[in-house]
């Protein structure tokens, strides 16, 4: 079993990679939030800027993606909601059989996102609906992100899951422990 865990820290640099990704991405985002948002205030207090009727829908929409893609990342961290209260008085088995029943029930929830989410940025009100300020735009990219936070949700959730099943199999040395941040 322990061979299994040690192939599957070769796929480690896909989860660094993708994390990076992510992050960088709702970098991008809160920039662009904080610049269309200024522009728009702006636009409403001094007269020869003008505010764009497009602000508030696009902020809310890259907020949203901020939100869900965000949420992804705390999964990788482990930072993610959860009820703890009672984890001090459990034993450590338990509390990983805990924890791992709970990353597998958010598992269960980044595929559904997945399945719902694309058939929903399929269907005819995402398509053909349009931005009320923007009428050039689909709702399409107002729903995308119910998918990406899905598929990202399933790829941190799974690293997460190796880790709860490797903490129950393998027995770890300290300096092991500290090396994966346990």
């Amino acid at each position: 079993m322990p061979a299994f865990f040690t192939s599957l820290e070769k796929i480690k640099p896909l989860f660094d990679w993708t994390h990076r990704i992510i992050l960088f991405i709702c970098k991008i985002l809160l920039v662009a939030d904080i610049i269309i948002t200024t522009w728009a205030v702006a636009g409403r207090y001094i007269p020869f800027i003008t505010d764009p009727k497009w602000s508030e829908e696009i902020v809310l929409t890259l907020m949203v993606y901020m939100a869900v893609l965000s949420a992804t990342l705390a999964i990788r961290r482990g930072l993610h909601i959860r009820m703890t209260a009672f984890d001090k008085y459990l034993p450590e088995k338990l509390k990983t059989v805990s924890d791992l029943i709970a990353d597998i029930g958010v598992l269960a929830l980044g595929v559904v996102l997945v399945i719902y989410g694309i058939k929903f940025c399929n269907s005819p009100l995402s398509i053909r609906g349009k931005y009320v300020a923007i009428p050039t735009l689909s709702k399409f990219w107002q729903y995308l992100p119910i998918p990406v936070a899905g598929v990202g949700m399933v790829i941190f959730e799974l690293e997460q899951i190796f880790r709860h099943v490797e903490a129950l199999f393998v027995k770890k040395t300290a300096e092991e422990g500290k090396e994966h941040g346990c």
